[in-house]
């Protein structure tokens, strides 16, 4: 299988990368190290592509991130990760958004994780152009696959679930942000629940490029065998604005 579905993946977001100053689309691009506990405890090189356009009545958004360690020509963490979200706002700060969901981290006990989601979003406060809280909330469907088959010789997870989220954007100075990101997917017809929080600060230091420091938690409430349940990651990165 190797980088062939990533590298599909990653082409989702490459033509609306290169069309990007066409279409009012804003983005980010972003390289740094990477540490890790959990089911992978390493130091990783992490790379992500993030892109976002807003306008009066839309706000769509696209995220692509990796994270690979080679030791002793032996891979030794590999993760992809793509997301995306498209948000119809019907009034100023209320919307309704569809999101989905795709990861493949090799040393988790999934084989890939996946879902997609939509509901109701309210923008519940605002300051300027940088500070807000954004709370949502809303519905759909996760499919997992296991790399090894449960007890009852299934590889196959599914389920409807729930969706609860906030970011809340705060604008330290005219060059520096503090974001914080919550969320939690549980089941409706299991019991399983995946919650994820990062928080991050980033200053700017010379024109486009910026310094991030982070610190990611991801809880999967009913593991795979033989897998950790929290995953936690510390992050220095440089990142690029377009």
């Amino acid at each position: 299988m190797g980088l062939t579905r990533y590298t599909m993946a990653a082409a989702l977001l490459l033509p609306v990368a290169v069309t990007a100053q066409d279409r009012n689309w804003t983005g980010e691009a972003e390289l740094g190290l990477l540490v890790t506990t959990g089911n992978s405890e390493e130091t990783n090189l992490k790379s992500r592509l993030g892109l976002l356009q807003e306008t009066s009545q839309w706000r769509n958004s696209g995220e692509f991130r990796t994270a690979y360690t080679e030791a002793d020509d032996e891979t030794t963490s590999e993760r992809y990760r793509i997301e995306g979200e498209t948000d119809y706002k019907f009034s100023e700060f209320q919307y309704w958004f569809v999101r989905g969901y795709f990861e493949d981290d090799r040393f988790s006990g999934y084989d890939f994780q996946s879902s997609v989601t939509t509901g109701y979003g309210h923008r519940v406060w605002e300051s300027g152009d940088r500070s807000f809280l954004d709370l949502s909330a809303g519905v759909g469907y996760r499919f997992n696959k296991l790399e090894v088959p449960d007890q009852d010789g299934n590889r196959d997870e599914d389920a409807v679930i729930g969706r609860l989220a906030g970011q809340f954007d705060y604008a330290l100075s005219e060059n520096a942000l503090f974001r914080q990101e919550l969320s939690t997917e549980f089941g409706l017809t299991e019991n399983n629940v995946i919650t994820e929080s990062a928080t991050s600060v980033q200053a700017g230091i010379a024109g486009n490029l910026s310094m991030k420091a982070a610190y990611r938690v991801y809880h999967v409430s009913d593991a795979p065998p033989a897998s950790e349940k929290t995953d936690t990651e510390t992050s220095l990165s440089l990142l690029y604005g377009f």
